[in-house]
């Protein structure tokens, strides 16, 4: 048995078919994500710690278990890697910064034990902006070990803060990967590296052993339930029944009006795409709130509340990015009056976008505005001119709604254009199954960055 040619393109599912068909074995596969982790990951600042003898000993165990004829799902003697927040055993769980580097717990995070129960090989702890960009970044080189690099282009951003998962997902060092969104840290380095990001409802997933930023926003994706919910995926439809109906789609007013032209060319082929599947309703009116402003609030206060200590030891000081080693103070000056009015304004917020959910299935819309920054620029120095219309990033996120963005194409610069659809609580099934309509249609989900095969 050997891994096939370009065994790191192929899909999850193909991936466990060969498994289950012992063309291959679960250690030769941990073994060549291995490798390839240890050559490519370098070039992007993807990956913080291989953890190859842990890896190593999950794929044995998960070929003893294909050969006692037994299995335990989909992800039994896949590799994975977890962006750097999620603790693991023994292994370094930096959280990207320079004060934590050497820190270690003492068990896996609830996402990592759920993972391994099912099978599932850790290779790699991924690269993460330090503190996942609580303290205020404002420029890609915000991680002890360098900023992350888009592999489509080197010379660009990966995207924040799981800017490793990105990469290495978008590089094929990994399957997938499990990457934290506060507002936008999932959707953001899935678009710039041109691969498929799920962030679930605010509370389907276990945040236990991850690192805490914003208690009242934290996400991670995409996989167990801590709430009484599940998600359930019983594979793609049969494709000899119609759908009963088109999606119900809207697209927000402004949109797309002051995006990049790939962008917006990008958005409107995927939607074009869907054909007579689709009913799109264009010009809604997106609910009229301060989205950016509530979440900075939150983020603020709520961040400088978790790293209370750091701060007040003059622990910023050791951070990477310099806007880090003073903006974390910023939050710690947020008055009470300020947080509370913004935590209050989650209440109407929620019901308004709830009321479009009665009309819609999901709400679609650029993922971003641009494809990914420049990666030795301030953020806002970056693709002057172009700004997202309505804010569904940050209103998803006060909302604790979940988001699904796919490519879309390739824009400026060779860099990955995304689109990403707004489902209503709890409903992730709904956005998994447009997700696999569109992509029956199209081949972008595919495509590979030059030069990862070598």
């Amino acid at each position: 048995m050997s891994l096939p040619r370009g065994f790191h393109a192929l899909s999850i599912r193909e991936l466990g078919a060969g498994l289950r068909a012992r063309r291959f074995t679960a250690v030769e596969l941990a073994e060549g994500f291995l490798a390839r982790l240890t050559k490519i990951g370098p070039r992007f600042n993807a990956v913080v710690t291989l953890t190859r003898e842990r890896a190593l000993a999950e794929a044995r165990a998960a070929d003893e278990i294909f050969a006692a004829g037994r299995d335990r799902g989909p992800l039994q003697g896949i590799p994975y890697g977890v962006k750097d927040l999620l603790a693991t055993a023994g292994i370094p769980t930096t959280w990207g910064a320079e004060p934590y580097r050497t820190q270690v717990f003492d068990e896996d995070a609830e996402v990592v034990r759920r993972l391994t129960d099912a099978g599932a090989v850790l290779v790699a702890k991924l690269s993460m902006v330090e503190l996942a960009g609580g303290m205020g970044y404002n420029h890609a080189d915000a991680a002890f070990n360098g900023p992350g690099l888009n592999p489509w282009n080197p010379k660009y951003w990966s995207g924040g803060s799981s800017s490793g998962p990105g990469a290495a997902v978008a590089a094929a060092l990994v399957p997938f990967a499990i990457g934290s969104e506060t507002s936008g840290s999932i959707l953001t380095p899935a678009a710039f590296c041109g691969v498929t990001g799920l962030r679930p409802t605010y509370g389907l997933v276990s945040r236990r052993g991850a690192m805490a930023l914003s208690w009242t926003l934290d996400k991670l994706g995409p996989l167990p339930s801590s709430v009484e919910a599940r998600f359930e995926w019983r594979g793609p439809p049969d494709p000899t029944l119609v759908r009963r109906r088109p999606w119900r789609i809207a697209v927000p007013k402004g949109v797309v009006e002051k995006v990049q032209p790939a962008v917006r060319n990008g958005f409107e082929a995927t939607l074009t795409a869907l054909g007579g599947m689709a009913e799109v309703t264009r010009d809604v009116e997106w609910p009229d709130f301060p989205w950016g402003p509530a979440v900075g609030a939150i983020v603020g206060a709520e961040g400088a509340s978790a790293f209370l200590e750091l701060i007040e030891s003059g622990g910023l000081a050791k951070l990477r990015c310099t806007r880090d080693r003073w903006a974390g103070y910023g939050g710690a000056a947020v008055t009470a009056v300020d947080y509370l009015q913004a935590m209050r304004l989650r209440g109407p917020m929620k019901t308004a976008v709830n009321a479009l959910f009665e009309r819609f299935d999901v709400i679609a819309a650029p993922t971003r505005a641009t494809v990914a920054y420049p990666a030795d620029v301030e953020f806002q120095k970056a693709w002057p001119g172009f700004s997202g219309g309505p804010a569904l990033i940050a209103g998803g996120n006060l909302c604790g709604l979940p988001a699904l963005c796919l490519p879309t194409g390739i824009g400026d610069e060779g860099l990955p254009t995304s689109i990403s659809f707004l489902g209503a609580a709890f409903d992730e099934a709904t956005l998994v199954a447009l997700g696999h309509d569109i992509q029956a249609r199209t081949l972008h989900h595919r495509a590979l960055p030059k030069g990862v095969d070598r």
